[in-house]
């Protein structure tokens, strides 16, 4: 206990902002900025990329499927080598690590948010759809109008707990030297040489504290939703005053 307390005091905020400000951001910062944006950038495209994958018009619906398939077939350390090498190729020029590491999220990101959205969007009764396009909406009036506002809605908690995979696929980025959490923790590691287990055990604590919180605030949100669901579908009971007139009227 005094080991993981002794590194912690030295160490600490090597964990948690890299070497800033006398260096480059790092560690837990660098992993919740790449999350963040990670994620805010793969939403938009994951949100178009379900659209497609739902939408009546072959030509859309069939390249969508392929690109979620073989996005989600293969690993994220495989993507990001590819993403690591091909990008230079593509624009003449080397790019940063964590460039290349936000790249890979937002594909790799986006194909996994593209099924929630979509199961978010299939899971709608589809008398949803026949009564916007019954009150003379188009089909693109009823989806951003009405579909997709109550498919996003619905699909909050999974979006949430997508986000606690992003921070643990950040992980990975330390293989092309991507200053984030697990990057810091193999620099203490190198360190100190002697205590491996003391190091990983904080580590793993962190991103074990981080993710538990996200989840535990994804089942309170699933939770509002449903109630606030089950409050909409149970018809209010009438007050006995308002039975009474009801009865008289009768």
């Amino acid at each position: 206990m005094n080991d993981i307390l002794s590194i912690l005091r030295d160490h600490g905020m090597l964990l948690l902002v890299g070497q800033y400000p006398h260096g480059p951001l790092g560690g837990l910062a660098i992993t919740f900025i790449l999350s963040v944006l990670g994620l805010l950038l793969a939403f938009p495209l994951g949100v178009a990329i379900a659209l497609a994958r739902v939408s009546p018009m072959a030509w859309l619906r069939r390249p969508a499927t392929v690109l979620v398939y073989v996005v989600r077939g293969v690993p994220l350390i495989m993507f990001i080598f590819w993403v690591y090498f091909f990008i230079p190729l593509l624009i003449g020029q080397t790019v940063s690590g964590f460039t290349t590491m936000l790249v890979t999220l937002v594909i790799y990101q986006a194909a996994y948010l593209a099924e929630i959205v979509r199961a978010g969007i299939q899971a709608l009764p589809p008398g949803q759809t026949e009564a916007a396009r019954a009150i003379g909406l188009s089909y693109m009036q009823a989806t951003f109008k009405v579909i997709l506002p109550q498919a996003l809605y619905n699909m909050v908690p999974a979006m949430i707990s997508q986000f606690v995979s992003t921070i643990k696929e950040t992980s990975l980025g330390y293989v092309i030297s991507v200053n984030e959490l697990t990057f810091a923790a193999n620099q203490v590691n190198s360190t100190l040489l002697t205590k491996p287990f003391e190091v990983y055990l904080i580590l793993a604590a962190i991103y074990f504290a981080l993710c538990f919180s996200l989840s535990q605030l994804a089942r309170h949100v699933e939770r509002r939703i449903a109630r606030k669901r089950a409050g909409i579908a149970t018809p209010a009971k009438p007050s006995p005053s308002t039975a009474g007139a009801m009865r008289v009227v009768q």
